[in-house]
């Protein structure tokens, strides 16, 4: 069967792979949708340090199941997304019920191949449905990290958030936080994601190269500053301005990695008595809720597409978004 293979930084080959064995408790799926994101450039650009290459892509998956499961709780037909990360069971993160942050997570298309191909088999407590689409199956996965983003800042509807970003994680944000009854206020460069961010449930936005920062979020704030600021760019430069910005005894989440050490006033973090937090992949429930908003009609999911290519062209897609990453918001990748 075909797959899309990343055989070092900058090269993508489609290339012949044996189907994928199917044991008592895996689900054989028939791959349709997988979304490319922000860890798949990554590694095409040959910035993350957590791929080996080869390695065949993709987390972002909508798929059909194709046999009726061994237990019998699916059957074939069966439209589903796909919780993508396997976890060991013994570190201290599994123990405490908290395997999104396994010590030794092994994430589909990143330590381990991925679903940029016509079949994969996971496991059965792996899967999950919903009334939904087979393009917005593919949406559930990279939404669930903005909402488990969401559930650590313990979002309320008394609370004001920022959510600085608008890309696919920082929608994931948005949509939870309006979801959950709060001012949500969008950050970002661009007025076309800004624009998505409002109809994904942001009450208010601001573009930082027209406007100050500081200045916006004081006077949509009455001056205290948000209760909670999500991260979902990754720059020493937010990742101060959360700590700066947030309400005294706020909360401040951190999605993205920072690519470069980050200088901090850490006064702030006393002196405003803040919790530091960070948000790693997301819990089975975070899936259910993803579901649960797509469902209601609420999230502007073809809005939210830039761009479906098929699987012969991911390889093009990923050196566009490379060369441009500013223009596209969601790209998918229609297997079959």
């Amino acid at each position: 069967m075909k797959a899309l293979q990343l055989t070092a930084p900058g090269k993508v080959e489609v290339v012949q792979v044996g189907e994928p064995p199917v044991s008592p408790t895996d689900v054989l799926l028939r791959v349709h949708y997988v979304g490319l994101c922000g860890t798949d450039l990554s590694s095409f650009r040959g910035t993350n340090p957590l791929i080996a290459y080869p390695r065949i892509l993709g987390h972002e998956i909508s798929a059909t199941v194709a046999d009726t499961s061994a237990d019998g709780l699916w059957a074939a037909g069966t439209d589903v997304s796909v919780l993508p990360y396997a976890n060991c069971g013994m570190c201290p993160s599994c123990k405490r019920g908290r395997p999104n942050a396994c010590q030794f997570n092994q994430t589909m298309g990143v330590q381990r191949d991925g679903a940029m191909t016509e079949y994969i088999s996971v496991p059965s407590t792996k899967i999950f449905t919903g009334h939904l689409g087979l393009k917005e199956l593919c949406l559930v996965e990279p939404l669930t990290i903005g909402f488990h983003a969401a559930s650590r800042g313990r979002i309320e509807p008394s609370d004001i958030v920022a959510v600085f970003g608008c890309g696919g994680v920082g929608l994931g944000a948005i949509a939870a936080s309006g979801f959950r009854g709060a001012k949500t206020i969008a950050v970002d460069i661009e007025e076309a994601k800004l624009a998505v961010a409002s109809r994904a449930g942001a009450t208010h936005t601001i573009n930082t190269k027209r406007s100050d920062l500081s200045k916006e979020l004081y006077e949509i704030t009455d001056g205290r500053g948000p209760d909670v600021i999500i991260e979902a760019i990754g720059s020493p430069q937010t990742f101060r301005a959360a700590v700066e910005e947030v309400a005294f005894s706020g909360r401040v989440v951190y999605i993205g990695y920072a690519k470069q050490p980050v200088c901090y006033e850490t006064r702030l973090f006393v002196q405003k008595e803040l919790d530091i937090l960070g948000a790693r992949n997301a819990q089975p429930e975070d899936f259910r809720q993803v579901i649960a908003m797509l469902e209601s009609g609420s999230f502007p999911v073809e809005d939210t597409i830039s761009r479906v290519v098929p699987l012969e062209q991911a390889g093009e897609a990923l050196q566009a978004w490379s060369d441009d990453p500013g223009k596209y918001q969601k790209i998918m990748v229609h297997v079959g």
